[in-house]
């Protein structure tokens, strides 16, 4: 499989209107119910060439194979509203290798790749101490009203590039960003550096703020909470939504090799303990329930913060983190992530159906996507005749640093995996006076010769380019950043997988870095299937342009070929 190429023409006539903003030093405060708003410093777009609300939905870990492999099973108004009276993208890429979760949602709002966000993978080792570091850490925030733990995340200090919400609220500080998710970098990345984030707490079943954002919640926030929505589920079950012949092309459930044993219907744990606590919490995730919890959330931002309501565009990022979970276990081709789609649809359907009656269906335009497919299970693809495996990351760093210290000597040369690449002991190169890229190029050739490794490329052959044309050469580059990565950055051959899980992401093969990508507004744009390939860098500069602003300074993406009315 050769990189993917971006191949595109412009957008209509429409685009080549917007106003440009200008670009201040640094994004606003966050849009807080307490704090104060930020002076504008350029003018906007006319408001009737605008959406008053976009609602950008991401679907966690959703392939685009899925979308169209139940599509005669769909509800006539979840994910069929795109398919049926929207304008979807049928080849919609990720340009970057290393495709996680983080990386995707970084992605998505700011038009830029990794080696530009910063954001390299949902963790990483510090390039001077081999420490580890979250992407969305901060030690100086917490979590409003819950625990906060090491490796928690509760702010976008990582990010290194503005977002469009940013934009927006510098060219118009009325405008609000609200960004929603089960998973902490799926809202906080999202919501950029001037957004608001909320995240759903395993601990008590609450979404909550950090203290990036504010102090304390907004009365519509504790009022939600107080309701305790999560306890609802308390020793209920997941139950099929349609009959078992409904599931005759999926993988049947309780398979031997599950990550974790499972199949519908699904008690959620709650096990002899009389009140709901953490376990419960935590067991909701790979399930519908945490997505019904994060869309009945956004219901209540939407009517607690008035989204919509004026003629300042707000932005409503919803990130529905259950469909990862699901996979991560039962893996894509499972009955378990069959329904979890299917339910899913029928969530949309109904949440559609509110905004309609609360925003008005004139009023907004709705996105949805994904921050990057799965793979198949390895047993599965074996089962298909492919070459597959598991590689062990702990076995493959003691067989690295073995091969380093035959060639240059005792010592510990490679701290360990960071990302997708591995970091070298840049100290210990320089006390025995070695050549860092004599010790890289050998750590390259070392690693090409394990099972599953598909390319490996070192810190001189990213920064000059001088590997351009190679096997993914240039996805790999896009997830490699001269500050924050290593010295080797490498990608998985098709079918191979790090870990234990059923199955996982994180490849620059088709089924990780395809995924759907549809809007629906018809004020806005012609209904209808485009097939023209196109680069998920390209929705920030779109999104920017229906918003009338600038695209975020760091954006490499083109406005994507809309059909316009």
């Amino acid at each position: 499989m050769t990189d993917f190429l971006i191949s595109r023409r412009g957008l209509a006539s429409w685009v080549a209107a917007i106003l440009l903003a200008a670009c201040g030093s640094a994004p606003p405060g966050p849009a807080t119910s307490t704090g104060a708003s930020p002076a504008p410093v350029a003018s906007v777009a006319p408001a009737k060439a605008r959406p008053r609300l976009l609602v950008f939905l991401v679907v966690d870990g959703l392939p685009q194979r899925q979308v169209l492999a139940y599509r005669d099973q769909l509800a006539p108004d979840g994910f069929a509203r795109f398919l049926d009276h929207g304008a979807w993208f049928a080849e919609a890429h990720y340009g970057h290798a290393f495709t996680v979760t983080a990386a995707g949602h970084a992605t998505m709002l700011t038009g830029a790749s990794p080696d530009r966000t910063g954001i390299i993978g949902n963790d990483w080792r510090d390039p001077a101490s081999g420490t580890p570091v979250y992407n969305t850490g901060d030690t100086t925030a917490h979590y409003i009203g819950n625990p906060t733990v090491p490796f928690d995340g509760t702010s976008p200090r990582n990010l290194k590039v503005e977002s469009v919400g940013d934009v927006l609220r510098r060219a118009d500080p009325r405008s609000k960003v609200i960004a929603i998710s089960g998973k902490d970098r799926g809202a906080i990345l999202p919501a950029g550096k001037s957004g608001v984030a909320y995240m759903y707490m395993t601990h008590s079943g609450q979404f909550a703020s950090t203290t990036y954002y504010m102090q304390q919640h907004p009365a519509w926030v504790t009022q939600f909470n107080a309701r305790k929505p999560a306890d609802r589920y308390f020793h209920t079950e997941w139950k099929a939504l349609l009959p078992e012949a409904a599931y005759a092309n999926s993988i049947p459930d309780n398979q031997p090799w599950f990550g974790t044993r499972g199949g519908l219907p699904l008690p959620m744990a709650g096990g002899p303990d009389a009140a709901p606590g953490p376990a419960f919490y935590r067991s909701l995730l790979p399930s519908p329930f945490a997505d019904a919890l994060a869309l009945e959330f956004a219901r209540a931002a939407i009517a607690g913060e008035g989204l919509g309501r004026d003629d300042s565009p707000d932005i409503l990022v919803l990130s529905l983190s259950g469909h990862d979970y699901v996979n991560h276990a039962w893996s894509a081709e499972s009955r378990m992530s069959h329904d979890h789609f299917l339910q899913l649809d029928r969530l949309l359907q109904s949440f559609f159906h509110d905004l309609d009656a609360g925003v008005g269906a004139g009023n907004y335009v709705a996105v949805l996507t994904a921050d990057h497919g799965f793979m198949p299970a390895p047993e599965v693809a074996a089962a298909n005749g492919e070459p597959a495996g598991r590689l062990n990351q702990a076995q493959m760093v003691t067989r690295l640093n073995a091969g380093l210290e035959k060639r240059f000597g005792e010592g510990k040369w490679l701290l360990g995996v960071s990302a997708s690449s591995l970091l070298l002991d840049k100290r210990l190169i320089a006390q025995k006076k070695l050549d860092a890229d004599a010790v890289a190029q050998e750590l390259r050739t070392l690693a090409l010769a394990l099972p599953g490794i598909g390319s490996a490329y070192t810190r001189s052959e990213l920064l000059s380019g001088s590997r351009a044309g190679a096997p993914f050469f240039e996805a790999s580059r896009r997830s490699w950043h001269p500050d924050v990565s290593g010295e080797v950055q490498y990608t998985l051959k098709p079918f191979w997988m790090f870990g234990t899980s059923t199955a996982t992401h994180g490849s620059p093969h088709e089924y990780d870095n395809h995924v759907p990508l549809m809007f629906w507004g018809p004020a806005w744009m012609r209904a209808g299937r485009v097939d023209t390939p196109v680069d998920m860098v390209d929705v920030a500069p779109t999104l920017a342009g229906m918003l009338g602003v600038a695209a975020p300074v760091a954006s490499e993406g083109k406005p994507l070929p809309i059909p316009v009315p």
